[in-house]
């Protein structure tokens, strides 16, 4: 049985490593292509987009795909709503794998919001000097905000539009509590703008924003795609596809 694992998280490379070697299973792990020089994982790769829900349907039907799992970012959007249409074209299993979000403890200063955009509008009365970490791809958003000065955290270069006051820290997880109390004190950072990614890889800022006192603006995470089972760990993911592996190929295939 071939599984397509959608991938470039740490859960989606421990689930290939938990699935790596099963016999009767050929695996494929799908990278979006946007981390110069990503980590692979093991067992097969493609790398690039599948030319929306369609192009994915086609490939599964082409590949004779018996199972997907999507483990992507939790803020990638668009390619779990096209992993739900597609699979649903070819009648093919689909998982989602989302680890849990962050939930805050007593002496955090979050202000949760839904979107960037409602950042961008609440970070000017919370700060001055802002450690961003939502990612490149989202930095046109905040493009605007030329009062304030950015401290950006980001795998690869970011290119514009970005924030005209802005230093680039290249840089990727898991990060140390000593690490980022470290950072937020030698940068004078007095607000936090993150993502609800969750996970333990970049939740040390968090703990050190709270012991700063520091505000954070955390941006709320889209729901998963509903009548899709979801699973927390690479763990029980791996079991959803033995199990599936010991069932055989559907009926509907």
């Amino acid at each position: 049985m071939r599984v397509l694992i959608l991938g470039g998280t740490t859960e989606a490379r421990r689930l290939a490593e938990l699935l790596h070697g099963t016999p009767g299973l050929e695996l494929t792990s799908s990278l979006a292509g946007r981390v110069a020089d990503p980590r692979l994982p093991p067992g097969g790769t493609r790398i690039g987009g599948f030319g929306g829900a369609a192009g994915l349907a086609a490939w599964l039907h082409e590949s004779g795909t018996g199972a997907v799992v999507d483990a992507t970012h939790p803020f990638a959007g668009t390619i779990g709503h096209h992993a739900l249409q597609a699979a649903a074209a070819v009648r093919v299993p689909l998982l989602v794998l989302r680890r849990p979000g962050w939930l805050p403890v007593e002496g955090d200063r979050w202000h949760e919001v839904g979107s960037l955009e409602e950042a961008v509008a609440a970070l000017p009365a919370l700060g001055r000097r802002v450690f961003l970490t939502t990612g490149r791809m989202g930095l046109a958003a905040f493009a605007a905000l030329d009062d304030l000065w950015f401290l950006v955290r980001s795998v690869d270069v970011p290119g514009p539009p970005h924030p005209a006051r802005m230093e680039v820290l290249l840089d990727r997880g898991p990060f140390t509590l000593d690490g980022e109390r470290e950072l937020l004190r030698r940068h004078r950072v007095d607000v936090v703008v993150t993502k609800d990614s969750g996970g333990a890889a970049t939740a040390p800022k968090l703990a050190a924003a709270r012991e700063a006192g520091l505000p954070v603006v955390l941006i709320r995470r889209p729901p998963a795609p509903e009548g899709v089972p979801v699973v927390p760990d690479a763990g029980s993911a791996a079991r959803w596809v033995r199990d599936r592996l010991a069932r055989g190929p559907s009926p509907d295939r």
